[in-house]
């Protein structure tokens, strides 16, 4: 299992480096990357977060794998904090991982993946973000999941299900999997879309304050009208790390 794991969070190594998936390396840091994801788990994920029909360039001034934040409208990159060097570095720290689960609570910490989109196309995405809905999917569906039988749960800060935990934040904490246990959720759908707000929507339960807090009013409005999977869930890091009052 653990290597199956592993090359969820290793299979998209080449948008660190800027590499084409059909040129991209075969290794870094000395372990495989840039191999294939069975059971369909990284193109589900892909569908949740951008078009998949033909790829156009959505930001012409944009075209690198530098994300472009959606709260700031500035890329993530900062030169000051993620020099060629500490990126070369943090990823090999990062990709470099033997153990599975312990790769799965460090990308859930990781800056440096968060730096990066998933696609040059739609740079508003997150490497991040798409590579824990990888492992999420693909770990439910090696549990005989289907699709439709999956939901957006959400549970308290720091309770991280191994591989299903997707966002792990100092409120609360969201996840996918078929067995919410009366956790506030909502089914994902027939099939894999952009249908994150359609899921943020149909919570029964939101982990924010909307009826005194202004500031999780105007992030529970936005996650509203956000489509992508990954492009929300980066959204929800860095607005709580924007947050004034915090």
């Amino acid at each position: 299992m653990s290597n199956v794991m592993l090359a969820a969070f290793r299979h998209d190594a080449h948008k660190f480096t800027g590499e084409s998936h059909e040129d991209a390396r075969k290794e870094f840091a000395g372990v495989p990357v840039n191999q294939s994801v069975p059971e369909g788990a990284d193109g589900d994920a892909a569908a949740l977060s951008r078009p998949q029909q033909k790829q156009e360039q959505t930001v012409p001034t944009h075209d690198d794998h530098y994300r472009i934040s959606l709260l700031t409208g500035e890329t993530a990159y900062d030169p000051g904090e993620f020099s060629r060097a500490t990126i070369e570095s943090e990823v090999s720290d990062l990709i470099g991982i033997e153990d599975a689960q312990t790769a799965h609570e460090r990308w859930l910490a990781s800056d440096v993946a968060a730096a990066f989109n998933e696609s040059v196309y739609y740079p508003y995405t997150s490497l991040k973000y798409h590579t824990l809905l990888v492992a999420a999917l693909l770990d439910n569906y090696r549990a005989d999941h289907e699709f439709a039988d999956l939901r957006l749960i959400v549970d308290q800060a720091g309770e991280v299900v191994p591989f299903r935990t997707v966002f792990d934040g100092e409120r609360f904490a969201l996840r996918i999997g078929a067995d919410h246990s009366g956790r506030p959720s909502a089914r994902l759908g027939s099939r894999p879309w952009r249908s994150w707000a359609s899921a943020w929507n149909r919570l029964i339960e939101h982990p924010l304050d909307t009826d005194r807090d202004k500031y999780d009013m105007t992030l529970d409005a936005n996650l509203r009208r956000i489509k992508s999977w990954s492009t929300a869930l980066q959204y929800i890091e860095d607005y709580a790390e924007w947050r004034p009052d915090r």
